[in-house]
């Protein structure tokens, strides 16, 4: 006969694992935000779309083949994987992208972490998390550490006229990752994570590389192999792994717990700015991120699964 212990440690290791993949997930995302900002720099944005999901797609098509898994949704289920497609992997990134080139990144990485507030009030309405005091405390911890981060930042992360029209399209981007998110919720626990983000993903992106095409066809002959490594960096890494990375995440932990996470973004962000990019943070951007880690512990300890 089994311990009580030894039930409970397959379902321990799964979300050990999941919160290393989702800690890997804020590592990759932290650095996606200059990596792009790169290769804007050179390729305009819906074309740099066109290139890096292409990549993306490949990934996930072999992941899937590699698990003996490369298949269609039931009929019942494609209109629903069409729309989430459309939303979380055509709109969302044409907003992503856009906002990207019009702001600076780290704009774009504190904007993006709104997205856990979006995410509980929708778990909670729909029923899907139960959302506790404590937990809504911390979210609007992190929001609080937001508004510091931001508000005491300097140089890339100072908000001005300039990039207004930027930032709207990205708060705007990181409501809809939240319908995504939890819209997707059900057919992550029939199919498995893997196969939705890849059929949603193969949705978006072939939208995705017709939206490109015009400005493919006017990229430059001596695009700079920096721009191109961008390219494969945010198609490989950005969108392929950190899409499977979330989506176990939210399989295992759940949509509030994982979303939250992705409020150490810009924490590490900042981290990463400082040694390589000289901009040294001030003693409220450090008790912004402390906030933040704050606010990520208390959701994670006051959010419960249905």
């Amino acid at each position: 006969m089994s311990s009580p212990s030894g039930s409970r440690l397959p379902a321990f290791t799964a979300a050990r694992k999941a919160e290393a993949g989702l800690l890997l997930l804020v590592v990759i995302w932290a650095l996606n935000f200059s990596i792009i900002k790169v290769g804007l720099a050179s390729i305009p944005p819906y074309g740099f779309n066109a290139l890096r999901f292409p990549l993306a797609a490949a990934l996930l098509a072999a992941a899937l083949f590699a698990a003996g898994r490369l298949r269609l949704p039931d009929r019942r289920d494609a209109s629903r994987i069409v729309l989430l497609g459309v939303l979380g992997n055509f709109i969302y990134q044409l907003l992503f992208i856009t906002g990207m080139a019009r702001s600076r990144a780290g704009n774009a990485s504190v904007l993006l972490t709104t997205s856990p507030v979006y995410t509980a009030m929708l778990s909670a309405w729909l029923g899907h998390e139960r959302v506790r005091g404590p937990a809504w405390l911390g979210i609007g911890a992190t929001v609080a550490g937001i508004a510091l981060l931001v508000g005491s930042g300097e140089g890339g992360l100072r908000f001005g006229t300039e990039t207004l029209t930027g930032d709207l399209l990205l708060v705007s981007a990181a409501a809809i990752w939240s319908l995504y998110t939890v819209g997707a919720r059900n057919l992550v626990r029939k199919y498995g994570s893997v196969a939705v983000t890849a059929w949603t993903l193969w949705v978006g992106g072939a939208l995705l590389l017709l939206a490109g095409v015009p400005d493919l066809r006017t990229l430059e002959p001596d695009i700079p192999l920096r721009a191109w490594a961008a390219v494969v960096y945010a198609g490989l890494l950005g969108i392929g792994i950190a899409y499977l990375l979330w989506y176990r995440g939210v399989r295992v932990l759940g949509n509030t717990h994982t979303a939250a996470l992705g409020n150490l973004v810009p924490v590490l962000a900042i981290a990463v700015a400082w040694p390589v990019l000289g901009e040294v943070p001030n003693l409220w951007q450090l008790l912004g991120a402390g906030v933040i880690l704050a606010g990520v512990t208390l959701v994670r300890r006051s959010t419960e699964v249905r």
